[in-house]
C-alpha cells in the first residue's frame, strides 16, 4: 500500500511525466530532422548530378554542333567550287584546316572508295580497307550527316589519331563535270575525352559515353571493360533517351542519370554510389544519438529538481491538513514555497476560521436556491402567457396575416427553446438578449405595436455567462405597469456593457413610472407583477445576489410621468470559471 502511494506522488509523477513528455518530443523531432535531412540529402545528390550531366550534356552538344557547322562550311566550299581540283578550292581547304586545332582531316572519296581530294600535304595509305569501315558505309546509306564512333584514323601516311568521323553523301564538280562522292571530316577526340574527364560525381562517381548501338565511346575506367573486370549495365540505358534511376546490377547501389545528344545519338550516363550519401545519413544519425542521450540526462536532472522543489512545500501541506481532518479545526497552516502554496495555506486558514460561519449561511442560501429553481422553472412554462399569445397568433390566422402568424410563432418557439435551455440555469448574455428580444416581438403583436423596443450591447458582452430569465420580470412590469395605460407611443431601451469587470444592463422605458415609495419597497417583496411572469422582481434580486454575492443586483431609478430606469449589475464571468466557487469567493 506504501509502495503504491509512492509510485503515485507528485513529485514521482511530474519527474515521469516531464521526463517522457521532453524525450518524446525530442524523439519525434529527431526522426522527422533525420527523415527530413537525409531525404534532402539523397535528393540534392541526385539533383546534382543530374546539373552536372545536364552540363556535360549541354557542352558536348555545343561541340558537336561546332562539328556540324565546319561540316556544312566544308560542304559548301565544296559544292559551291567550279572544280574540285582548283587551286582555290585548296587555298579554302587550307584555311579550314588552320580554323581548328582538334580538326585532323577533310576528304572527299568517290562511291567506290577512291580519294579524290583532301588536306593539303596528305597522303593515302595502301589497304586502308576504306569501303568497310562505318563512316563510309553510313555515309553512303543515308543522305544525313553521320557521325561514327571514336576510331583509330589509318587512312593517311604518318597520322594514327583517335578521332570521330562526320560523313555525308555530297556532290561536286571535276572537268565541268557533276559527280557524287563522300565528304570525311575527322575531329581529334582528345576534346570530348578532356569535356567528359571533368566530370566529377562524388569520390567514386564518373560519366560515360554510349553510342546508339550501346558501344562505349568513352569510359574512364575503358580498360577495366576492355580487360573484362568491370561491366556496365546498358540495356536499361538503351531504352530511355531522358532517365534517372537506381541501378543494384553490378552489386551496388548506384544512382543512374541517362541524357541523350539530339545530334549524335549518343547517350551521357552519370553514376553515383549510393554509400557516400549513405555516410551523410550515417553522419546524422550518430548525431542524433548522441543529442538524444545528452537531452534525455538533462531532462532527468531537471525534472528530478523542478518535482522536488515542488513536491516539498505540498508534502509539509498534507501533513498539517492531516492534522485537522482528525478533528483539530484550530491548527494553524503556515506554509511557505510557491505562489500557489502559500495562498492555498491563506486561503485554507480562511477556510477554517469561517467554517462555522458558512455552514449557516450555506443553509439559508441553499433553500433559497431552491425556491428560485422552483420559480424560474414555473416561469417557464407561464399557462397565461401561452394561452394569450395563441389567442393573438389565432387572431391574426383569421385575419389572413401569414407573414405575422409566421413571425409570432417563431418567436414563441426560440423564445420557450431559450426558457427551457436544457435544464441550465447559466446562460450567455447573447441568449438572454435573444430571449427577451423574442418576447418583445411577442408582446409587440399582443400589444398591436403600442411600443417600440431597442436592444443594444457591446461585443466583447455577448459570450458572458448571466442567470437567465434576469430581464423578463423587469420588461413585463415595464409593460404591464408602465407602457400600458399610455396614451401615447411607449419606448423600452435595454443596453449591456462591459465595465470594469462588471457586467452592466440597463433597462429603460417612458412609461408612467413610479413613486419613491413604491421603489423603496419593490425588492423586499411589498410590490409584486401582478399579471407578469410570476417570478417577480424582487426573485430577480435575490437570485442574483446568491449566485454573484449579496453587492450585486438591481437598482432604480423613476419619476413619475418620465419612466423607469432599472439597472443590474453583476461580475464578467466566462464559461468554465464555475458560478458556485466564484459566489463562495465573493460571500467571503
Amino acid at each position: 500500500m506504501r509502495l503504491s502511494s509512492k509510485l503515485r506522488s507528485i513529485q514521482l509523477i511530474i519527474t515521469l511525466t516531464f521526463t517522457a513528455v521532453t524525450v518524446a518530443v525530442a524523439v519525434i523531432v529527431s526522426i522527422m530532422l533525420y527523415g527530413k535531412f537525409a531525404n534532402t540529402a539523397e535528393e540534392n545528390a541526385n539533383l546534382n548530378m543530374q546539373q552536372i550531366i545536364e552540363q556535360v550534356n549541354y557542352n558536348l552538344e555545343l561541340y558537336v554542333k561546332g562539328m556540324g557547322s565546319i561540316f556544312a562550311t566544308a560542304e559548301k566550299q565544296i559544292t559551291t567550287s567550279q572544280s574540285i581540283d582548283s587551286p582555290l578550292l585548296y587555298e579554302r581547304m587550307d584555311t579550314l584546316m588552320s580554323s581548328r586545332e582538334d580538326l585532323v582531316s577533310v576528304a572527299v572519296f568517290t562511291p567506290q572508295g577512291k580519294y579524290v581530294v583532301g588536306t593539303p600535304g596528305q597522303s593515302m595509305r595502301l589497304n586502308t580497307q576504306l569501303e568497310s569501315q562505318s563512316w563510309f558505309t553510313t555515309a553512303k546509306r543515308t543522305s544525313e550527316i553521320s557521325y561514327s564512333a571514336p576510331h583509330i584514323q589509318n587512312l593517311f601516311k604518318g597520322r594514327y589519331t583517335w578521332v570521330v568521323s562526320i560523313s555525308k553523301m555530297i556532290q561536286y564538280r571535276e572537268n565541268g563535270e557533276l559527280k557524287t562522292g563522300v565528304l570525311l571530316l575527322d575531329f581529334n577526340f582528345r576534346t570530348i575525352d578532356e569535356l567528359s574527364r571533368q566530370v566529377k560525381l562524388g569520390k567514386r562517381g564518373y560519366a560515360y559515353i554510349l553510342d546508339p548501338l550501346g558501344n562505349i565511346v568513352y569510359h574512364p575506367q575503358q580498360q577495366l571493360i576492355y580487360a573484362g573486370l568491370k561491366y556496365e549495365n546498358v540495356e536499361p540505358v538503351l531504352e530511355y533517351a531522358f532517365r534517372s534511376y537506381l541501378d543494384e546490377s553490378t552489386g551496388e547501389k548506384r544512382f543512374i542519370t541517362v541524357r541523350t545528344l539530339a545530334q549524335t545519338g549518343w547517350k551521357i550516363v552519370g553514376v553515383a554510389y549510393y554509400d557516400e550519401i549513405v555516410t551523410t545519413k550515417r553522419d546524422l544519425n550518430q548525431f542524433l544519438s548522441w543529442f538524444l542521450a545528452v537531452v534525455l540526462v538533462c531532462v532527468i536532472a531537471v525534472s528530478v529538481f523542478l518535482s522536488w522543489l515542488i513536491a516539498s512545500p505540498i508534502r509539509k501541506l498534507e501533513r498539517t491538513v492531516k492534522q485537522v481532518g482528525e478533528g483539530d479545526l484550530n491548527t494553524p497552516i503556515n506554509v511557505s514555497g510557491a505562489y500557489e502554496v502559500e495562498q492555498l495555506s491563506k486561503r485554507f486558514n480562511m477556510m477554517l476560521q469561517r467554517i462555522r460561519q458558512l455552514m449557516d449561511q450555506i443553509i439559508y442560501e441553499q433553500e433559497t436556491k431552491r425556491k428560485g429553481e422552483l420559480e424560474v422553472l414555473q416561469s417557464q412554462i407561464n399557462p397565461h402567457f401561452l394561452y394569450n399569445t395563441l389567442n393573438s397568433v389565432i387572431r391574426l390566422a383569421e385575419r389572413g396575416k401569414t407573414d405575422e402568424v409566421v413571425t409570432m410563432i417563431q418567436s414563441l418557439s426560440k423564445f420557450f427553446r431559450i426558457s427551457l435551455s436544457k435544464g441550465k440555469n447559466i446562460i450567455t448574455i447573447q441568449e438572454e438578449l435573444d430571449h427577451i428580444r423574442h418576447y418583445l416581438v411577442i408582446q409587440s403583436f399582443r400589444f398591436k405595436n403600442k411600443f417600440r423596443y431597442e436592444i443594444t450591447a457591446q461585443d466583447e458582452v455577448l459570450q458572458y455567462q448571466t442567470v437567465k430569465l434576469i430581464l423578463q420580470p423587469i420588461v413585463e412590469n415595464a409593460l404591464y405597469h408602465g407602457i400600458e395605460m399610455m396614451p401615447d407611443e411607449g419606448l423600452i431601451s435595454i443596453s449591456a456593457e462591459l465595465k470594469d469587470g462588471l457586467i452592466i444592463i440597463t433597462v429603460s422605458d417612458n412609461g408612467l413610472g413610479m413613486s419613491k415609495e413604491t421603489m423603496n419597497v419593490i425588492l423586499s417583496g411589498g410590490v409584486k407583477s401582478g399579471s407578469g411572469s410570476g417570478v417577480g422582481v424582487r426573485n430577480v434580486h435575490e437570485r442574483i445576489g446568491l449566485y454573484y454575492g449579496r453587492e450585486y443586483g438591481l437598482t432604480f431609478q423613476s419619476e413619475i410621468e418620465e419612466g423607469t430606469i432599472v439597472t443590474i449589475v453583476f461580475p464578467a464571468r466566462l464559461a468554465g470559471e464555475g458560478m458556485e466557487e466564484q459566489k463562495e469567493e465573493t460571500n467571503r
